[in-house]
C-alpha cells in the first residue's frame, strides 16, 4: 500500500464527496438490512395466527400487508441510497483518473530527451492509460465496496449478536479461514500483475512501433516475421494474463463454498436451538439465512478489492518510477525573462549521457542579434546538437551558453523556448489540418497570416491544390505529403511563430534547389533583426550567411565568410568544388 500514498492528496482534495459517499453507504446498508428483520416478523405474524394467539381486530392479511410495505419501502429507499453512492465514490474515482492523467502527461513533458531515449513510446502510454485505469479501479470501486462491506458486517453483526449471540458465533466460523486464504493468494496476485502489466507494454510498445514503421516493413516483406513476433509476444502475455486469472479463479468458489458452510450451520445450530427453546421464533432463523446471504457478495468481494488493490499498487509503482524522476533541464528563474537574440557559445563541450559520445569539443562563437550563421560539417559532426544547446534542450558539460550575455541556464525556460523558431531536420507534422499545422507555432494566427507564412515557405501553391485546401487532415506524422512539402510546412511554422530566434536542422534537404533559392531569398526578407542559424550540408544555403562554421568531429575546423572560406584550402571548398560542379549552387 506504500506506492498508492502518491493518492492521499487527490483524495484529500475531494474529501468532502468522500464522506457525503460514506454517509450515503452507510445510510443505505441500514435501510436494505431492515429486510431480514422484517422477513422475522413476517414468521412471526404467521406463527402468532397458526398458534392463535392473535388478538384484536387485525387480520392477518392486514398485518402481512403492512410488513411487505415496509419491505418494498425499504427496498426501494435502499436503491436510492445506493445510486447516490456510486454517484459520489466513483465520480471521485473519476476526478482523480483525470487529475492522475494529467499529473503524468506533465512530468512527460517536463522530462528531458535522454529520458525518451530510454524509454519506448509504447510503455510510455501504457502506463498513462492501462496503469492509470487499474489506479481508478482501486480510488472508485475498491474503496465503495470496501466501506460497503466493512459497514453491512459491522451493521449486520450487531444485529445477529442481539437476536442469537450463540448462533452468530457459530455463523462467522469460516471468516478467520477466508481472512488467511485472502492474505495467501493477495500475495500472489501483486506478484503476478506486475508481471502482466511489464508484458502489456512489451505489445503496446511493439504495435506501436510496428505502424509507426509499416512503411518500411512492407517493403522488405517482413509482414509474416512481424506477425510470428507478434503472434510470440500476443502467447507469452496470454500466459502471464491466464497464470494470473488461475490464481483469482480460486476467489469466488471458495467463498461461496464458505458462504455456503455458513447457511448449513445456521440451519443445523439454529434448528436445534429452536428445538430446544434457544430462540424464540423458526423466523430467526430465516433472518440469520437472510443476513448469511446478504453478506455474500460482501466477502465475494473482499477478494475482488483484495486483487483491485494489488494491481493498483503494481500500476502505480510504474506510475511513481516517472513521476519520482528529477528533470535534468529546471526552470531555474521563475520571472519572464526578454530575449533580444544575443547567442554567445564559450568553451562549450557537450557529451551525450545514454552513449558517452561526446558531440562537441571546446566550441567557440558569437552570434549578435540579426546576425545569420551558417554551421557546415559532416553528418555526426554536432550540426544538431548546437542547436539542441540552444533550446536548452540538453545542458552543456562543460564551458557556456550565453543569451543576450546571460548564462542560459539563468534564462527563464518557457521565454527562451518561445523566443525560437524551430526547423528540424526530421519534420514532424501532427494528424490534424494543415491550417492547425501551421498554426501550431501561433494558435492565435489569423487564416491571412497562415497563407503568407505557406507562401514564404513555398507551399502555398501545393496546399491549394488539395480537395479541401488548408482544411485538410494529414495522416499520422504528415505521411500523405512529399518529404519536400513536410520540410516547407515546418517551416511555415516557424516563421508564423514571428521568433527573436530562426533556427533551422538542414531543413530544406528534401526540396530542389530552385525552390531552396526562393525559400532562402523569403527568409533573407523575413529575417531581418532576427537571429538566425542555419544547419545545411549544401553551400547553396549557407553562402549568404554573416558567418560560417565548419564542424568536424564536435571541433570548428573552419570559420569566416563565404568569400574567405571559398579561397581557403579546407572542407569548404573541396564541398563548394563538388556541389559547384553539380550545379547544387547558383
Amino acid at each position: 500500500m506504500r506506492e498508492l500514498q502518491h493518492l492521499n492528496k487527490y483524495f484529500f482534495k475531494y474529501k468532502f464527496k468522500l464522506l457525503i459517499g460514506i454517509v450515503i453507504t452507510i445510510v443505505a446498508r441500514i435501510f436494505l438490512l431492515f429486510t431480514p428483520r422484517l422477513v422475522k416478523d413476517i414468521f412471526t405474524v404467521v406463527e402468532k395466527y397458526k398458534n392463535g394467539l392473535a388478538s384484536g381486530e387485525r387480520t392477518i392479511q392486514s398485518e402481512l400487508g403492512e410488513l411487505i410495505l415496509y419491505i418494498i419501502g425499504a427496498a426501494i429507499i435502499a436503491g436510492i441510497f445506493t445510486f447516490l453512492m456510486r454517484q459520489t465514490i466513483i465520480n471521485v474515482s473519476r476526478y482523480i483518473e483525470y487529475d492522475l492523467k494529467n499529473e503524468v502527461y506533465q512530468q512527460y513533458q517536463k522530462l528531458s530527451l535522454n529520458f525518451y531515449k530510454s524509454n519506448r513510446t509504447g510503455d510510455l502510454m501504457n502506463r498513462i492509460s492501462e496503469d492509470v485505469s487499474r489506479v481508478r479501479m482501486y480510488a472508485g470501486p475498491a474503496i465503495m465496496y470496501t466501506i460497503n462491506t466493512a459497514t453491512l458486517f459491522i451493521i449486520a453483526l450487531i444485529y445477529m449478536f442481539n437476536e442469537a449471540p450463540k448462533l452468530t458465533l457459530y455463523t462467522i466460523i469460516p471468516l478467520p479461514i477466508l481472512s488467511v486464504i485472502i492474505y495467501k493468494l493477495s500475495k500472489e496476485i501483486h506478484q503476478r500483475s506486475t508481471i502482466v502489466q511489464v508484458y502489456l507494454s512489451k505489445l503496446s510498445t511493439f504495435t506501436q512501433e510496428t505502424f509507426s514503421g509499416i512503411t518500411i516493413i512492407k517493403s522488405y516483406g517482413l509482414e509474416p516475421q512481424t506477425t510470428t513476433n507478434f503472434d510470440n509476444l500476443s502467447e507469452e502475455s496470454k500466459e502471464k494474463q491466464l497464470s494470473l486469472v488461475r490464481v483469482q479463479a480460486f476467489f469466488f468458489p471458495m467463498m461461496i463454498l464458505l458462504i455456503g458452510f455458513s447457511n448449513l450451520i445456521v440451519i443445523y445450530i439454529g434448528g436445534l436451538q429452536y428445538i430446544n427453546g434457544e430462540i424464540e421464533s423458526l423466523g430467526t432463523i430465516a433472518e440469520f439465512i437472510i443476513y448469511v446471504n446478504m453478506l455474500t457478495w460482501p466477502v465475494a468481494t473482499v477478494g475482488w478489492v483484495t486483487s483491485i488493490v494489488q494491481q493498483a499498487e503494481a500500476s502505480q509503482k510504474r506510475i511513481n518510477e516517472f513521476l519520482k524522476l528529477q528533470p535534468e533541464i529546471q526552470n531555474n528563474v521563475e520571472e519572464p525573462t526578454e530575449i533580444q537574440g544575443n547567442i554567445e557559445f564559450k568553451n562549450v563541450s557537450f557529451t551525450y549521457g545514454d552513449t558517452n559520445i561526446e558531440a562537441l569539443k571546446n566550441i567557440s562563437f558569437r552570434l549578435k542579434q540579426g546576425e545569420t550563421l551558417a554551421i557546415i560539417g559532416k553528418t555526426g559532426s554536432g550540426k544538431s546538437t548546437i542547436l539542441d544547446l540552444i533550446g536548452r534542450l540538453y545542458d552543456v558539460s562543460s564551458g557556456q551558453v550565453l543569451i543576450d550575455g546571460t548564462d542560459i541556464t539563468q534564462t527563464n525556460l518557457s521565454s527562451l523556448r518561445e523566443s525560437i523558431g524551430y526547423v528540424p531536420q526530421d519534420a514532424f507534422l501532427f494528424s490534424d489540418t494543415i491550417k492547425n499545422n501551421i498554426k501550431f507555432g501561433k494558435a492565435e494566427a489569423t487564416d491571412e497570416e497562415v497563407v503568407n507564412a505557406a507562401k514564404y515557405a513555398q507551399v502555398h501553391k501545393n496546399i491549394v491544390k488539395f480537395a479541401n485546401t488548408y482544411n485538410t487532415i494529414l495522416g499520422e506524422r504528415g505521411v500523405t505529403l512529399s518529404g519536400g512539402q513536410k520540410q516547407r510546412l515546418s517551416i511555415a511554422r516557424a516563421i508564423i511563430k514571428n521568433p527573436e530566434i530562426l533556427l533551422l536542422d538542414d531543413c530544406l534537404s528534401a526540396v530542389d534547389t530552385e525552390t531552396e533559392e526562393k525559400i532562402l531569398n523569403n527568409l533573407n526578407v523575413i529575417s531581418k533583426g532576427k537571429t538566425t542559424i542555419i544547419v545545411s550540408h549544401r553551400i547553396s544555403s549557407a553562402k549568404n550567411a554573416d558567418k560560417i562554421i565548419v564542424l568536424d568531429n564536435g571541433e570548428i575546423v573552419q570559420e569566416g565568410t563565404h568569400e574567405n572560406l571559398i579561397n581557403t584550402d579546407g572542407y569548404y571548398k573541396n564541398l563548394y568544388l563538388k556541389q559547384l560542379s553539380t550545379k547544387e549552387i547558383h
